[in-house]
């Protein structure tokens, strides 16, 4: 996988669902993750769901991706019944810090 490239992947375990993105989440590489955010956002699978956002192989972000990540977890509450964002790159935490988001942010980290 290139650096600059954005993918990700939900998989369905037993007991939750975890959306793993892997790549850069940054201004450059959002374009697609945007355009299947309808798709991920209607996903009847993740209805009732406790949802997992897997971070580990996120080697990039910036001020546009933690947006775009914030936009997602903010409209994904209505749907799923819990979320956890796991192995957050440390960016994550400074973008947050930055924005004033520190405590939004603190009750998803895990």
């Amino acid at each position: 996988m290139k650096k600059n490239n954005l993918n990700w992947a939900l998989e369905k375990n037993s007991d939750k669902m975890t959306l793993r993105i892997m790549g850069a989440l940054s201004r450059d590489t959002l374009l697609p993750f945007l355009q299947q955010r309808d798709e991920l956002l209607s996903s009847a699978e993740l209805v009732g769901q406790q949802l997992v956002w897997e971070l580990s192989e996120v080697n990039r972000i910036d001020s546009a991706g933690f947006a775009l990540l914030g936009d997602f977890i903010n409209e994904l509450e209505k749907q799923v019944s819990s979320q956890k964002i796991h192995n957050a790159p440390i960016q994550l935490e400074i973008l947050a810090d930055l924005f004033g988001l520190s405590d939004w942010l603190k009750p998803f980290l895990q």
